[in-house]
């Protein structure tokens, strides 16, 4: 780990600055666009956790189970990567190379790897798909554009983003396995005033 944290730039620096050489050099109106999405395009997930939630609520069974444990899921996976984040105390990219960004360079201590966004957008991509495929369809590119966003403005190394896909992604397989084993608690639900919460009938 430490390795990683005092030499990040050798993994993929000279990428890194490509792709911001690339960004300094596009339109500001596009880097307002990408910057935009980067910034405020997690809200988009948890809108399609509402809406699978509402779908699963006809469906039943576990889609339901995992609709309902599609938050918990997500927030388990950004706390796993905020911990990872911390043993490994990598600087941002922008910090090591001094590169001109899109945006302005986060304040020091405000670690690199794995990338939180990316993190969250694997998470809830991976989940959506095992609750509803089709708008897991749309979750799943929306993740990787995300992460790509990231690395455009300047804030992240190819490889946060990647290990953060990777590990969002891998965590949020394995847990929504385990929300499986919630279903008989849903199905006790449907018998109370919760009904509305896991049932549209």
């Amino acid at each position: 780990m430490t390795a990683l944290a005092l030499g990040g730039a050798s993994v993929d620096g000279g990428l890194y600055t490509s792709v911001t050489d690339l960004a300094r050099h596009t339109p500001h109106a596009v880097n307002t666009l990408i910057a935009a999405w980067s910034d405020y395009g997690l809200a988009l997930f948890a809108v399609l956790m509402l809406a699978a939630w509402w779908r699963a609520r006809r469906a039943g069974g576990t889609a339901i189970v995992r609709a309902l444990a599609a938050p918990v899921i997500v927030v388990v996976c950004y706390a796993a990567d905020t911990l990872l984040k911390s043993a490994v105390d990598e600087q941002r990219p922008c910090r090591t190379l001094h590169a001109v960004t899109v945006e302005a360079c986060p304040a020091a201590g405000d670690w690199s790897f794995p990338s939180n966004h990316a993190v969250i957008a694997a998470a809830a991509a991976i989940t959506l798909i095992r609750v509803d495929r089709r708008l897991g369809l749309i979750a799943a590119p929306a993740a990787l554009l995300m992460a790509a966003s990231r690395v455009w403005i300047g804030v992240h190394y190819p490889h946060d983003v990647a290990v953060g896909l990777a590990l969002g992604a891998g965590l949020a397989w394995c847990l929504v396995s385990l929300a499986d084993r919630a279903a008989p608690l849903v199905d006790r639900l449907a018998g109370t005033r919760l009904r509305p919460l896991v049932t549209a009938s």
